[in-house]
């Protein structure tokens, strides 16, 4: 799976957890998940889980402290489908 596909399935999973108050618009892959999106801790927890279903991998403690923006969250999806 390649960049643009991963990028595919996961910004409908980000943009299930928008604050009412971020458009849908502001996503981009260097979007910062908790400065520029206003995710709340809990809310990229569900994210987490949310990727972790629909790609079929699973994310350790570490890996979550990488988890910044959605560049990030490609590349660990492309490192774990990899793996």
């Amino acid at each position: 799976m390649n960049s643009e596909e991963i990028y595919i399935k996961l910004e409908p999973i980000i943009k299930s957890y928008l604050p009412e108050d971020v458009a849908s618009s502001k996503i981009s892959r260097d979007s910062d998940l908790t400065r520029e999106l206003n995710i709340n801790s809990a809310h990229l927890v569900d994210i987490v889980l949310d990727i972790e279903d629909a790609f079929d991998v699973e994310f350790k403690n570490d890996d979550l402290e990488k988890l910044r923006n959605v560049n990030d969250a490609i590349s660990l999806i492309k490192e774990k489908t990899s793996a």
